[in-house]
């Protein structure tokens, strides 16, 4: 099997296929990760905040729309998606701890790498060994389809760590939309407070912790953690 980093778009069916699409996800995010390497201080947090932006409404949309299809046509589709899974969740507690301990955390190098590395095992588990072994199973227009399906769930998908809530349907799905918009809101209001007068600038922190708040008491609720298994619960 090919990897999906050396075949062509039309190989991969096109660009509309939800191969063409993951991979042009994975290239913005190396970028990112470039950028992330060598920043320091405020231009770190910013690069930090467009790979949670790339990274969790992708990984959520994955989980939400492309891993139960893997589940259903791989017979080892279930052990594929765990793995990946737990990589996942790996990347919502880094992040969590990373943005909860701030700048000068003793511990904040180490996880800045540790994210890095799974962020980078994450796409070569995906590009290297399920996605070619799905493109096996699925024809060009059920690639299309499938890619149609991941990308309106991406654009309606959280933006930040939600490291409580189900990898797997049905918790996934039913917090999906709330902590969208909870987590969208949290990025205009948090892009506001850069761009604020000072005077603002507290009003529009508490209003993004109260939002935070929210998002924890959603994805804490029952019916947020359904279906996960006990790799990725917490």
């Amino acid at each position: 099997m090919r990897s999906i980093a050396d075949q062509t778009e039309e190989e991969l069916g096109g660009p509309g296929s939800v191969l063409v699409r993951q991979r042009r996800d994975h290239i913005a995010l190396d970028r990112l990760l470039h950028d992330l390497d060598g920043a320091t201080g405020a231009a770190q947090e910013e690069v930090l905040n467009r790979i949670d932006r790339l990274v969790f409404s992708h990984a959520f949309a994955e989980e939400t729309v492309i891993w139960p299809v893997v589940r259903r046509v791989l017979p080892d589709g279930e052990a594929l998606t765990l793995q990946i899974e737990e990589e996942h969740q790996e990347v919502n507690e880094l992040v969590t701890a990373i943005e909860r301990d701030g700048l000068d955390h003793p511990e904040r190098p180490a996880r800045l790498r540790r994210l890095v590395e799974v962020l980078r095992e994450d796409v070569r588990d995906e590009e290297d060994v399920m996605f070619p072994r799905l493109q096996e199973m699925l024809s060009t227009a059920e690639l299309r389809a499938l890619g149609r399906r991941w990308e309106i769930m991406r654009r309606i998908s959280p933006t930040r760590p939600h490291p409580t809530v189900s990898r797997r349907p049905p918790g996934n799905a039913l917090s999906g939309l709330p902590l969208s918009l909870i987590d969208r809101t949290r990025d205009v209001v948090d892009a506001g407070v850069r761009r604020a007068p000072d005077r603002f600038v507290p009003a529009g922190r508490t209003l993004s912790k109260g939002l935070a708040g929210l998002a924890g008491v959603i994805e804490r609720m029952p019916p947020s953690r359904k279906g996960d298994l006990p790799p990725t619960s917490r």
